[in-house]
Parts: C-alpha cells; structure tokens; sequence
C-alpha cells in the first residue's frame, strides 16, 4: 500500500468525510494537523503548489488534492487501484 498523508484542520467537515472515505477504502493514513503541528501549513502549501485549503491528500509523493478530487476517484472506480 503507498503511504498517506492528510493534511487537515479542526471542525474540518470535508477533512473528516475524506477520512471516512480512506478508511472505508481499507486505506492506512497519516494524519497532521495544520492547527496543532508546528510549520506543518507551510509545509503543505509548499507540497501542494500552493494550495491552502484542507484536506491536502497525498498518496507517497503524489498530491492527489482534497476532498472531492478523492471522492471522483472513488465514484469512478480508480481509487482501489491507486491505493495499491
């Protein structure tokens, strides 16, 4: 399984549907939180071109983004595959 990693924030309602949906799809995760982790939100919009918002998903490496863009994945059947 690839390593991942979630960026997320408190009372984050799409943080906590994003780790809903990686748990359903049996996925082993790495949380940080922005709000509680020292230079962890610069660290993430260094890692994800710029972007600020929460959840940043990233599956080793690989940005995939947030909430929906995961939530597509998994609608369209690509998720499992990538989670390998």
């Amino acid at each position: 399984m690839k390593n991942i990693t979630i960026y997320t924030g408190p009372f984050c309602n799409y943080c906590d549907a994003a780790k809903r949906l990686l748990k359903r799809n049996n996925a082993v995760f790495k949380e940080i939180n922005i709000a509680e982790v020292n230079g962890a939100m610069d660290e993430m919009i260094k890692k994800a071109n710029g972007k600020r918002t929460i959840p940043q998903i990233f599956f080793d490496n690989q940005h995939i983004g947030g909430y929906d863009e995961v939530r597509a994945l998994e609608k369209e059947n690509k998720l499992k595959d990538l989670l390998k």
